[in-house]
């Protein structure tokens, strides 16, 4: 796959893992344990994972294909279980 392809895919799937987390975190999560309706959680808890695994191959692909070190491979994953990482690593790393 093209360089450049490869970063855009990996910002998407940034873009849309960080704000999948956001979402379960300040709407799913309140629905369920404030109002008890947990269903929100469930779909949106479903879209977070499967982006989080994305997420996590993509930024070894990128560790490959960039030739991170190991240091920034390691602080790009340990962005994707906080909140906004996601978006620090789009401007810092790519």
């Amino acid at each position: 796959m093209e360089k450049d392809k490869a970063i855009k895919i990996f910002k998407i799937v940034s873009t849309l893992e960080a704000i999948s987390f956001l979402v379960l975190l300040l709407i799913a999560m309140p629905l369920k344990y404030i109002w008890d309706i947990p269903e929100m959680v469930r779909i949106v808890g479903m879209a977070h994972g499967i982006l989080f695994v994305l997420y996590v191959l993509g930024a070894y692909y990128m560790y490959e294909l960039l030739n991170w070190n190991l240091k920034q491979l390691f602080t790009v994953i340990i962005c994707s279980v906080l909140p906004l990482g996601p978006f620090y690593v789009e401007r810092k790393f790519l």
